[in-house]
């Protein structure tokens, strides 16, 4: 019977994404946002990648210190871009402060209106476009890569490593609750009993929204369940989802971890 959900629910994915094509990502959004973003990018080189027919933006930020002690892909939450001023650009700028060269990409996106449950068909371009992520770094000679994502990008990593076979050391979620998609297979809970070899950074603010902060405990015991001993949650007080006046310590709790478990 479990064969048989699993297949039930892959013909209706793709039965889904068959029938609304108009639910792919909004590529002209996403060329609106890049040539904003290049005209007035200081840190950083705008890179451009392929994903099968789709060129798509990536922002990759040297380190300050040499040679760099790996690279650090983020991803952007639900409807937003690879500058984006909260969370992601902290990120991408500033753990170059700290030996890390970064890549940010551009997720596959909706219009501004849209709900996170409406990503779902979205979903097959997620490993595309991460996958031309991860072979740009390795030209650039990055081997020790990781990823840190936030809110509905940490459930699109989370998603990504469950079904590749081209691992990265380890991954920093931020923000997010395993609850953005009702269909199986979608969500942070169904990906992360498979992820029991990675280590896990999860993070999340004091004040976080209600259905992170509601799945702490939730995540926490699915992870030992799993037997990842290596996934760690760890709690900023009174930080918000978007850590808006607590980049400083986002940053902080990203590169501690990055080095104490991706660098041996």
């Amino acid at each position: 019977m479990k064969s048989g959900r699993t297949l039930g629910f892959a013909l209706s994915l793709l039965l889904l994404i068959g029938a609304v094509p108009s639910l792919a990502s909004d590529t002209a959004k996403e060329k609106r946002w890049a040539d904003q973003i290049v005209d007035g990018l200081i840190d950083g080189e705008a890179v451009w990648l392929q994903a099968g027919n789709t060129k798509f933006l990536g922002i990759y930020t040297e380190s300050a210190k040499k040679p760099a002690k790996g690279a650090v892909i983020v991803m952007h939450g639900v409807g937003v871009h690879p500058d984006w001023p909260d969370v992601v650009r902290p990120l991408r700028v500033q753990l170059t402060e700290h030996g890390w060269n970064t890549l940010s990409l551009q997720m596959p996106i909706l219009r501004n209106e849209a709900e996170e449950p409406e990503y779902a068909p979205l979903f097959p371009e997620i490993t595309p476009r991460m996958q031309a992520g991860i072979d740009f770094l390795k030209s650039k000679g990055n081997q020790n890569i990781t990823i840190a994502a936030h809110s509905l990008g940490a459930t699109m990593a989370a998603y990504y490593m469950a079904h590749s076979t081209n691992p990265v050391k380890g991954m920093v979620v931020i923000g997010t609750s395993g609850t953005n998609f009702s269909a199986a297979k979608l969500r942070y809970f169904d990906s992360l009993p498979k992820l029991n070899k990675l280590p896990i950074l999860d993070l999340y603010g004091g004040e976080d929204f209600k259905a992170v902060l509601d799945t702490v405990a939730q995540r926490a015991d699915i992870a030992k369940k799993s037997g990842n001993t290596h996934y760690i949650q760890v709690k900023v007080p009174g930080a918000n989802h978007f850590f808006q006046g607590k980049e400083k310590e986002l940053v902080q709790e990203v590169s501690s971890w990055l080095d104490k478990h991706t660098t041996r």
